[in-house]
């Protein structure tokens, strides 16, 4: 099935975090991500598991990328760990890559994501966070590449948001369908 990989990245610099936190505030981010993603299938690294609130997102199965076999997750009837990534690529349902860094960065360089939901806040950064800034660049390198806009851009709260898919990919309208439905229905 499609594989997503959804982010949003600061514009200039590409960055996602400084450190384990979220480096700005916008209610309609996080809207967005809970509109496309609810009641899917999501995989992430154990930081960013870590950083949900109650270590869970209602709606969605979370599979926690790791090293650790014996991690405990939360809930274990919809979370699971997942110590070989690569397992996940020939997943059978629908998969948002929602991060952190390193799990972007693996998946794009693998050529996984059938499409990326890009968003770029132009905003500025929130500076009383402490901690090493966390970049995407590599991937937003190789999203310009080998994928292709596929939807306008859309504005809101500072964020710009688009669609795109591998080039030459066969993508499931159904999926295409319900990502833009969920990013213009605010």
């Amino acid at each position: 099935m499609t594989k997503i990989a959804i982010w949003c990245r600061h514009e200039q610099d590409n960055i996602i975090g400084i450190g384990p936190h979220i480096p700005w505030h916008i209610p309609s981010d996080f809207k967005r991500f809970r509109r496309i993603t609810e009641n899917s299938n999501i995989t992430c690294g154990q930081t960013t598991y870590e950083s949900f609130p109650n270590r869970t997102l209602p709606n969605r199965k979370i599979y926690v990328l790791t090293f650790e076999e014996q991690y405990q997750v939360s809930d274990k009837d919809n979370h699971f760990v997942v110590t070989d990534a690569l397992s996940l690529q020939d997943f059978s349902n629908t998969l948002y890559i929602c991060g952190g860094a390193s799990i972007y960065k693996m998946f794009m360089r693998n050529q996984i994501p059938d499409v990326i939901v890009d968003s770029c806040f132009h905003g500025p950064l929130n500076p009383n966070l402490q901690g090493a800034p966390v970049d995407i660049s590599e991937c937003i390198d190789i999203m310009r590449r080998q994928y292709q806009q596929v939807s306008p851009d859309y504005e809101e709260e500072d964020v710009t948001t688009s669609v795109w898919c591998k080039k030459e990919a066969s993508v499931s309208q159904e999926v295409l369908n319900h990502i833009m439905l969920s990013i213009i229905n605010h």
